[in-house]
């Protein structure tokens, strides 16, 4: 099969549920409020198939386009409806109803986000602790000078127990200029840590966090800071006939000393430099048959699987045919009691709902570049390769879709469920509706508006792919 087959029926895969249970909220508070419910659809445009049920007279239909769907109810703005149904009209209903039905949908992508962390939560598992592994050269980590060894153990007076939870809280900060908190406990060989007195307090440097960066790396690497990796000797194994390493006179079997002057002591560290210095000339330092060649190579630039233009030299390590061995100092177990589960995927909804909706204001204010947005084929690309690693990664990109999906439509803008809410709540306030011109207009706008940024997303999804 095809990549670009897969990628589609992975997204199918991940967005059908999603779409079919937010327009299920929809359509069980619409019932349970009264309404008169006449289809429900997954997907927009032409009918692929479908039935009418002998019992409630709705149709369930499955649609041609899979981007979304929709339930449609008894409604007197949209046709004739019979007096001895007008009780069972949607626009009939009081504010508060409306209002209900509206939000059922985002409320079911919440539920579904918390459900799904909680799954994940509960699974025991053997992770790498937060100690420090390595601190990359020439980023704020290190100019702060955070010790290899150390355990991070809070950000911005956030207690942090995984690197995901770090990785969240470092992208909180995305786009920003200050100051960034990292409390570390020192590691020390009788593992005697738990005093208040060991913790120390680290102020990093942050200037424009992440910001204009289309190397695709996580943050945790914007920072500086990398978890425990074996230790892989810098030595040439392979060179490609076409790559910039060959060219410029790396051989195999070189040892790298040291890259632009920065001193390389393991394989992971080069990769990283050269990964963001694409076509930018490096002086590289080469142990060659005991003697020091110095060579200038400049990495080409590639794009990587996600579009991130990164730098290559075309050369790779010789693998090593060895059990990784993780010493027991970088190691924890996770794992939670139901109770405890629950909590944290409370927990991870509500940071995560913040983080989204705090990356939205730093997009509008510049703070962050439009190029962060991300639009299906993105959404595609990752649904598939969550296939790829685990059914856990699989069930953490579901649940973070399902959460930006309820973000999404919860934003105050007609055409979406949060529109609709501003609407009722007016109308609540009001003691009417608003006129069906005023509302016609927002309603224009707002498509209009939700155009222009999925023609931006589209865009960068495929500036990403070229």
């Amino acid at each position: 099969m095809s990549t670009v087959f897969l990628a589609f029926l992975a997204a199918i895969v991940v967005l059908g549920p999603l779409v079919a249970l937010h327009e299920w909220g929809h359509y069980i508070v619409a019932r349970l409020c009264g309404v008169k419910v006449l289809t429900y659809s997954i997907g927009f445009g032409p009918k692929l198939f479908g039935w009418t049920s002998k019992k409630t007279g709705i149709n369930y239909r499955l649609s041609a386009l899979p981007l979304g769907g929709y339930v449609k109810m008894l409604d007197e703005r949209e046709g004739e409806v019979a007096e001895s149904e007008k009780h069972l009209a949607f626009n009939n209903q009081t504010p508060l109803k409306k209002i209900a039905i509206a939000a059922a949908g985002p409320l079911m992508n919440f539920i579904i986000a918390i459900f799904l962390f909680w799954v994940l939560f509960l699974t025991p598992s053997e992770q790498l602790n937060t100690r420090i592994g390595s601190v990359l050269p020439n980023t704020p980590a290190a100019i702060a000078n955070l010790p290899v060894g150390d355990k991070i153990i809070a950000i911005d007076d956030h207690f942090v127990q995984t690197w995901e939870e770090i990785n969240y809280r470092l992208a909180d900060r995305m786009g920003e200029t200050g100051t960034l908190q990292v409390a570390v406990q020192p590691y020390t060989a009788n593992n005697n840590t738990n005093t208040v007195a060991a913790i120390k307090s680290y102020q990093v440097p942050l200037h424009s966090f992440m910001q204009g960066d289309d190397r695709g790396q996580d943050a945790l690497a914007s920072l500086g800071v990398l978890p425990w990796q074996p230790h892989i000797e810098p030595v040439i194994g392979k060179l490609t006939a076409d790559g910039a390493a060959i060219r410029q006179g790396m051989q195999v079997g070189d040892k790298l000393l040291s890259i632009n002057g920065v001193d390389v002591h393991d394989w992971i560290s080069a990769t990283y430099i050269i990964r963001d210095n694409p076509e930018t000339l490096l002086d590289f330092m080469v142990l060659r048959d005991g003697q020091s060649v110095k060579l200038q190579i400049m990495p080409q630039g590639k794009k990587d699987n996600m579009g991130h233009h990164i730098g290559q030299i075309g050369a790779a390590v010789v693998p090593v045919d060895v059990d990784v061995v993780v010493p027991d100092e970088y190691k924890t177990m996770v794992a939670y009691s139901p109770l405890a589960a629950l909590g944290k995927s409370f927990d991870k909804t509500a940071q995560l709902t913040t983080m989204t909706l705090s990356s939205m204001g730093k997009m509008i204010s510049g703070m962050i570049g439009l190029d962060n947005l991300s639009g299906p084929i993105t959404i595609a690309k990752v649904a598939k390769q969550s296939f790829e690693i685990s059914w856990e990664m699989v069930l953490s990109t579901t649940a973070i879709i399902s959460l930006s999906l309820a973000v999404l439509n919860l934003l105050p803008i007609p055409v979406l469920d949060g529109g609709h809410i501003l609407y009722y709540s007016v109308e609540l306030i009001r003691g009417k509706p608003l006129s069906e011109g005023v509302q016609a207009m927002g309603f224009n706008l707002g498509l209009l508006l939700l155009l222009g940024f999925m023609i931006l997303a589209i865009g960068n999804d495929i500036s990403r792919l070229l």
